[in-house]
């Protein structure tokens, strides 16, 4: 194996505090679903419905700024601050444009939205209110998404995690203050917060998106990062420079939005095969966010890499980079892997679910534990690598066509062919992986991936 000298003190002086920042983002939008968990399986339902709209958004946003840094890393590299002000520019009014079609949505036609997964009147009627609710954030997330993926870029990671992290916990104060209500000491006088159920989730998660933004804005403009320009800087872009982006960047919102809708389909799958399928799913998916953070952190953390030695210039550096994380996601897989199985034990403590959900809830974990290293290297495959390497096209086809094509009908009939338990469907939900994996090994060897796109 060829030297790398200082390989793992690079990775994780970058990846740790991106790490640290998913795993407080992830409780903050899993948080609603845990504290609400204590009222039980409707709420769970309702809530993780409502939020399937908010994961679509999030993925395309993803998709758009993921794109973004893509160029900002490579700029990073070149040292080109008015490349990556532009950058960040069109990665702002895009994804703001997108939040306030999804927030339009959400507000006038929340039921109707939550019947595209669930047929049941109290999660219908639930859902909705917490979704007209929340989608108030959606804009003030899509422009915190931009800047703190651009300071990402420019290996500025301390940031975005303390802002995540005051905002998890305005998150955490809030959502027991207005879910379960409560008797607070104000000046003297008692001050009596009703219980609001999942419409306090949704206020809750409200204010710490408000908070989030301020917090990285305000402090990225006082500290003069590389990124933050003025309004003539940051929209400053050509016909010529915008077609470059959308031709790199369009892929990648294409590959997070057939994911994001391929997710939402299996929410939908589960969710008509049982509301006790759907609740088994959602936990799964609750807990197993613990653990996936390290894999989009370490991924993350390896597109910045990368796309810097690309810019400047180190190509066959970028491409040692690769092959080293190629073998070191899998190892990390299997590490990370082995602690659902403590966590799938817990699941009694964290949710007043009945035994049956609990079960398969466990079942579905231990899936997931074992195809966790195949997982992981897909993670690095498509965000870090691929992606960093201007590789777009082909991540995005190796992502969707396995996905769409082999996992989602392979469940659909299990789930409503064979009427197999919730835990077999999901088994069905994890072949793509297999398959995404050999392809990318593939052109992580043949070295085909790597583009530099600032050229």
């Amino acid at each position: 194996m060829t030297a790398l000298p200082g390989f793992y003190s690079t990775l994780f002086t970058i990846a740790l505090p991106i790490v640290l920042q998913n795993f407080l983002q992830t409780f903050v939008n899993m948080l609603d679903t845990v504290m609400v968990g204590r009222l039980g399986a409707a709420e769970i339902v309702a809530v993780g419905l409502g939020n399937q709209i908010f994961f679509i958004l999030n993925m395309m946003l993803f998709g758009i700024s993921s794109g973004g840094a893509i160029f900002v890393a490579q700029y990073w590299g070149k040292k080109d601050i008015a490349g990556i002000r532009r950058t960040l520019g069109i990665t702002l009014a895009l994804s703001f444009v997108l939040s306030l079609v999804f927030t339009a949505a959400a507000l006038f036609s929340p039921r109707e939205l939550i019947t595209l997964y669930s047929s049941d009147e109290r999660v219908i009627a639930l859902g909705g209110a917490y979704l007209r609710r929340i989608a108030l954030s959606y804009p003030m997330l899509s422009l915190s998404f931009a800047f703190q993926l651009a300071f990402r870029a420019t290996e500025h990671v301390i940031l975005p995690t303390v802002s995540t992290a005051v905002s998890f916990f305005i998150n955490a104060v809030f959502n027991y203050l207005l879910i379960f209500g409560a008797s607070v000491s104000v000046f003297g006088s008692v001050l009596t917060v009703p219980a609001m159920g999942v419409k306090g989730a949704a206020i809750a998660t409200l204010v710490s998106r408000f908070v989030e933004l301020a917090i990285t804005v305000g402090w990225a403009y006082r500290k003069k990062y590389e990124a933050c320009g003025g309004f003539s800087e940051l929209f400053s872009f050509n016909g010529d420079f915008l077609a470059r982006f959308i031709k790199i960047a369009l892929p990648v919102i294409i590959n997070e939005t057939l994911w994001s809708l391929g997710i939402t389909t299996e929410n939908s799958i589960f969710s008509h095969a049982s509301t006790d399928a759907i609740a088994a799913f959602n936990i799964t998916g609750t807990i197993s966010q613990l653990t996936w953070v390290f894999f989009i952190g370490v991924g993350n953390g390896a597109g910045i890499i990368i796309g810097k030695k690309i810019g400047e210039g180190a190509e066959a550096e970028a491409r040692l980079y690769a092959n080293r994380f190629a073998w070191f996601m899998p190892v990390m897989g299997v590490v990370i892997g082995s602690l659902l199985f403590p966590l799938s034990f817990a699941l009694p403590a964290l949710f007043n679910v009945g035994p049956y959900i609990i079960r398969q809830a466990r079942l579905m974990l231990r899936i997931l534990m074992c195809v966790y290293p195949v997982n992981a290297f897909n993670m690095f495959f498509i965000v870090g690598m691929c992606r960093s390497g201007g590789d777009t096209v082909y991540a995005a086809v190796n992502d969707s066509v396995w996905m769409w094509f082999v996992a989602i009908p392979a469940a659909c009939i299990a789930a409503f062919v064979l009427h197999a338990d919730p835990c077999i469907i999901y088994a069905c939900l994890q072949i793509d992986q297999i398959l995404k994996a050999c392809a990318g090994f593939v052109r992580v060897r043949n070295g085909k991936w790597l583009h530099n796109v600032t050229r």
